[in-house]
């Protein structure tokens, strides 16, 4: 018999998945095959591939192989010993973009600690292979924070990125529970480092809910972020993986994001997607005007 938290914490209507395996869908993950190419929307498990393979045709490349240096508490991705590089793995993104048409693509990558340089010289290197094969389209990146090495920050972000992406994941007091070895200032510092060194990059950052976290603590991750003129933000529900990862301990209603929506909004920040389904790279290629609108912004104010 369950238990009255069991019961609460059930899953609720608005976390019904849609699936759909349409020709899109099935064609995106054939090209993903035949170039042995990974992508975080299957290794994460993220909840949206459907909707974003089938429908928006959009996905999220997983660059550095599929195993990760890091065990972190909510991530589904594979940790151990990782594969070496695949070198020729910027040119087969850069190939994929192209046949799959894409307006947007957003570029993560599994935590690679083993390297000296974090990961970023492959990194660097997809972005450029990407905008010679495909100058319209636009790059967002999501890297770890690369051990704090601000010299391999460099390297990826003199790439250019349309976009730069790190992930807060959790509140201050969580995190060390939550992600492994990332800490929540190192997180901010990157963050804030970024934006120094290229103000004309948009930064964004993402936060998982209900893993425990109060209201005030979530209002507080706002104003942090915002402290470090961070651009863009996300807010979506922890979903437990496995159950050997951490619990849910709460769903918030969509009613409850649309609040948090608002109030980020009112913080300053020039985007906000919050709901039950939303990641980090969900609906990306929305937040392009978000961030075409933010390089303009910076544009005129170094004219003046």
């Amino acid at each position: 018999m369950a238990t009255k938290n069991e019961e609460i914490l059930r899953k609720p209507e608005w976390l019904k998945i849609k699936l759909n395996t349409n020709q899109n869908y099935t064609g995106l993950k054939k090209i993903m095959r035949e170039r042995n190419l990974h992508t975080v929307c299957e290794e994460a498990k993220c909840p949206n591939i459907h909707e974003c393979w089938a429908e928006r045709r959009t996905a999220t490349f997983m660059i550095l192989g599929a195993v990760c240096t890091r065990a972190c508490r909510f991530c589904a991705v594979k940790t151990g010993l990782p594969n070496e590089l695949d070198l020729q793995e910027p040119e087969k993104v850069a190939e994929s973009v192209e046949l799959m048409n894409l307006k947007h693509v957003v570029i993560t990558a599994v935590a690679r600690d083993d390297l000296k340089d974090g990961g970023a010289n492959i990194y660097a290197e997809t972005i450029r292979k990407v905008r010679e094969r495909n100058p319209y389209t636009s790059i967002e990146v999501l890297p770890s924070d690369m051990g704090g090495s601000f010299e391999n920050w460099e390297t990826l972000l003199a790439a250019k990125p349309d976009i730069l992406n790190h992930n807060i994941e959790t509140v201050r007091r969580l995190t060390p529970r939550v992600r492994a070895r990332a800490t929540y200032d190192r997180s901010l510092e990157v963050l804030r480092r970024s934006k120094e060194l290229h103000p004309e990059i948009p930064t964004k950052s993402s936060l998982m809910v209900g893993l425990g976290e109060t209201w005030e603590e979530i209002l507080e991750v706002m104003d942090d972020l915002r402290a470090n003129d961070v651009d863009i933000m996300t807010i979506g529900q922890y979903l437990q993986p496995t159950r050997k990862h951490l619990k849910v301990q709460k769903y918030y209603t969509p009613l409850e994001f649309g609040k948090l929506r608002k109030i980020a909004m009112e913080k300053g920040f020039k985007h906000c997607q919050a709901g039950p389904m939303v990641r980090s790279s969900y609906h990306a290629d929305e937040q392009v005007n978000a961030a075409a609108k933010r390089r303009h912004e910076i544009g005129e104010s170094l004219l003046k």
